[in-house]
């Protein structure tokens, strides 16, 4: 369940592809996780993510240099201070910041990230994943899913 939101609230309507990677990933994997962004933002896909990891900030980073709509899902409370980049999207009415936590949660940790992911896996028509640690958490949790469509990008 959504808490707090900023943003183009619309886009929540739209079909999504949830983006979700472990994050430690062999170098093999990173240009592969790269291209599958560069291919959404070229076919104008809505992408949910969590945009934290250092490959998931990448991955926002192509996918903000388009135009298609993006929603980031936060494992704390709604941020203070917004980066210039991220409202500039925002003002542009093509980025949404969600979160399941109000704003006296801080800190990421294990747990939320655990309840960001489950929001964007709930809130998402498709699951790819960029890389899943064997025995890790995003590992447990893809195959919890049911009733949609999950790809790893890499197999």
């Amino acid at each position: 369940m959504i808490t707090a939101s900023c943003g183009n609230t619309e886009l929540l309507k739209l079909p999504k592809t949830a983006f979700l990677c472990s994050r430690n990933i062999p170098a093999s994997v990173v240009l592969k996780c790269y291209d599958w962004a560069i291919a959404q933002r070229e076919k104008g896909t809505c992408v949910i993510s969590g945009f934290h990891s250092k490959i998931e900030k990448d991955v926002f980073h192509y996918l903000l240099s388009g135009t298609q709509p993006v929603i980031m899902a936060l494992a704390r409370g709604m941020k203070d201070k917004i980066e210039p980049e991220i409202k500039t999207a925002i003002d542009a009415g093509r980025l949404v910041l969600v979160t399941p936590f109000d704003k006296r949660i801080k800190r990421v940790t294990e747990e939320t990230a655990e309840t960001r992911n489950r929001l964007m896996i709930e809130l998402a028509d498709e699951i790819a994943i960029g890389y899943a640690s064997k025995g890790g958490m995003l590992e447990k949790l893809i195959n919890e899913i049911e009733g949609k469509r999950v790809y790893r990008i890499i197999e």
